[in-house]
């Protein structure tokens, strides 16, 4: 349930906001229009809303300019506490399968950078949760790296390779990352429509309607 990165997480929290405004080279690219990104999700995403991996709470803050009610989940103790100081909220320990019950009525579930931490077999159980836990009209809206197909994501292997980007390619390597076709058809599966936006070389944004 992603939660074999959470070691991960926390050597990465201190750093975090700086490798997401593009101060390491390797990552640049994953990582542009981040800001762009945040802010389309945040605008796609109404009423009550349930964040999954909340990070140093970049896209927390602009969420709890906007919606009803926010409620915020992060497996990392080290990013949650950063999150917690930045914004004076308070957040819950958890991942996208297991999280306290949301108090109230959720409109939509979001998340960035995250979804690729569960195997495509997580990735189902969580669309039928999240089927379950949204009416009508509710959203999916989640920005994550995605390829086109496996091709895509072999190719993309190769560059980074080429380029000396070792880190980056284990990471396309070992981390759980999907394809356009198998994330659509998970979510189609339990009643969403769903439609997705490239939003750079590496991050599609998929936005999943409940019919």
């Amino acid at each position: 349930m992603g939660r074999e990165f959470v070691e991960l997480f926390d050597r990465w929290a201190d750093n975090y906001d700086k490798t997401v405004q593009g101060v390491e080279e390797e990552y640049r690219a994953v990582f542009e229009g981040y800001d762009t990104i945040l802010e389309e999700v945040a605008q796609r995403a109404t009423g009550n809303i349930l964040e999954f991996g909340v990070g140093t709470g970049n896209l927390a803050s602009l969420l709890r300019q906007k919606s009803c009610k926010y409620m915020g989940v992060e497996p990392s103790e080290k990013m949650r506490k950063i999150s917690e100081e930045k914004l004076s909220i308070a957040l819950y320990d958890g991942d996208f399968l297991s999280y306290p019950k949301p108090p109230w009525p959720i409109h939509a579930i979001v998340s960035t950078y995250a979804f690729h931490h569960l195997t495509d077999e997580e990735k189902s159980q969580a669309a039928a949760v999240y089927s379950q836990l949204l009416s009508q009209g509710g959203k999916v809206v989640f920005a994550d790296t995605i390829f086109i197909n496996d091709e895509a994501k072999h190719d993309m292997i190769k560059k980074a390779e080429s380029m000396n980007y070792l880190n980056l390619a284990q990471d396309l390597q070992t981390e759980y990352y999907t394809t356009i076709p198998t994330l659509q058809t998970l979510f189609e599966q339990e009643g969403f429509t769903v439609d997705f936006k490239k939003m750079n070389s590496f991050v599609w944004m998929m936005e999943a309607v409940k019919s």
